[in-house]
């Protein structure tokens, strides 16, 4: 496996290596000890998929509040996502940037999300399928988000967000802003 740090300090992007034949591929897609050597010595607690069967559908921006704060490492099972992760960390001086990076079935990236950042995703295909594992389970009461399309952060969707496919609940997320009060 490679990795690229970024950016912003915390997300990596991780490339496994494939190993291909007429028969297709083998990889090794998570190696606990390569993982917390190289990127973060975290513990993963559950797995989640998602399916998205629009292409624009626009799941995001995420998070959960401490003692629920949620570590995420992310891949592309199927289609391909333009993944963000946005940095909501208090006292950080990248404080409201962000890094997209595109993941993609075929290509089998990994974006490793930490803690202290909102995550979202924009699907570039239809039938697109997500699988992420998380530091913490899910906990409604620290269930909390940012919206998609605020100016303070100005994400580049590669989508029209006026008629990007979203839940009822990314609809009305609050600011960027509300963190700071």
């Amino acid at each position: 496996m490679q990795f690229k740090t970024l950016a912003i300090p915390g997300p990596v992007l991780i490339q496994p290596k494939m190993i291909g034949d007429a028969r297709g591929f083998f990889m090794e897609a998570f190696k606990d000890g390569w993982f917390r050597e190289n990127v973060a010595d975290v513990t993963f607690v559950q797995d989640n998929q998602s399916l998205s069967r629009e292409t624009g559908t626009i799941r995001g921006l995420h998070y959960q509040t401490e003692p629920f704060a949620q570590g995420k490492l992310v891949r592309c099972l199927k289609g391909a996502i333009f993944d963000v992760a946005v940095d909501i960390r208090p006292d950080s001086p990248s404080f409201g940037q962000w890094i997209g990076e595109t993941l993609t079935a075929a290509g089998a990236e990994q974006l490793w999300v930490p803690a202290g950042f909102a995550h979202g995703f924009c699907t570039l295909e239809p039938d697109t399928e997500v699988f992420y594992k998380v530091t913490c389970p899910y906990s409604a009461p620290h269930d909390a988000g940012i919206a998609f399309d605020d100016p303070d952060i100005s994400i580049n969707w590669p989508t029209d967000i006026a008629t990007a496919i979203l839940s009822a609940k990314d609809k009305i997320q609050p600011p960027l802003s509300s963190l700071k009060s």
